[in-house]
């Protein structure tokens, strides 16, 4: 804190770190231990960042957005920070879906490798949990979330009408990719600016495949992650992975016994 308040006024430091000002100025006189002094900086930049991005960002876009501000942290002390300093996303609202491939969300995230980033675009079904389409590559492009929805549409056949929830980013107000939403007969939706609106279901996704997968690897290849990542949707994921809202079953089984019980009934 001593050291920041040459970059951040002290009331702010004092409130954010919830400090008394004789607490404060007794302190002052005790030596801070590297951790203590690391860990008192992190929480500035955290709560910058979620105030920057207007609290709609989850712990994983946080980490994103403190990286692009030169801030490198993991994603577990992010999290833990945000439960110490109380701060939560914006209340979402929610998309009801049904049936099978009425409504697909659909985002972009990003792992490490030691050739640089691999970029991942993903569709997710709501009502099974399935991920019906996904696309990597090292280039953050149109077309990489193009892929992903080309195969998605050709793996489900979804009827006319499905709605196409994503965020803001340019990937998705391209006039290429709305093209491509028009052809095949989706309806797009899309976040109102400044407002996490129902991309929960793939912030959880991708937190999902980093802690169970990404975090407790080092790829040396971007080829490396795509193979995994490519085993882990297809066959751990969409196949085995039982999900308590699917009633402790994997998308694949839920979906299976969801048509089973239309044929039956």
């Amino acid at each position: 804190m001593k050291e920041m308040r040459l970059n951040y006024p002290v009331q702010l430091l004092r409130r954010v770190l919830s400090v008394s000002a004789g607490g404060y100025y007794a302190w002052l006189d005790r030596p801070l231990s590297k951790w203590a002094r690391e860990e008192a900086r992190l929480e500035v930049e955290v709560r910058a960042a979620d105030n920057r991005t207007r609290q709609v960002y989850g712990a994983e876009k946080l980490q994103y957005d403190l990286a692009e501000h030169g801030i490198r942290v993991g994603i577990c002390r992010i999290k833990r920070i945000r439960r110490k300093l109380g701060i939560r996303c914006k209340q979402k609202r929610k998309f009801k879906a049904t049936t099978p491939n009425k409504v697909w969300v659909s985002d972009i995230t990003y792992v490490p490798t030691d050739e640089g980033w691999l970029y991942v675009a993903a569709h997710k079904d709501l009502f099974t949990s399935d991920i019906v389409g996904y696309a990597m590559g090292e280039r953050l492009t149109r077309n990489l979330v193009s892929q992903s929805l080309f195969k998605a549409v050709v793996a489900k056949r979804p009827a006319k009408g499905l709605i196409h929830h994503s965020d803001r980013g340019s990937q998705y107000c391209s006039h290429e990719y709305r093209n491509i939403l028009e052809r095949f007969g989706l309806l797009a939706s899309m976040s109102r600016k400044g407002n996490c609106y129902d991309n929960a279901p793939m912030e959880s996704f991708w937190g999902t495949l980093k802690q169970e997968l990404v975090h407790h690897r080092r790829y040396r290849t971007r080829q490396e992650a795509i193979r995994d990542i490519t085993e882990y949707i297809e066959i751990f994921y969409n196949r085995q992975r039982l999900q308590p809202r699917l009633g402790f079953l994997s998308p694949a089984v839920f979906e299976q016994r969801y048509y089973a019980g239309l044929l039956a009934a």
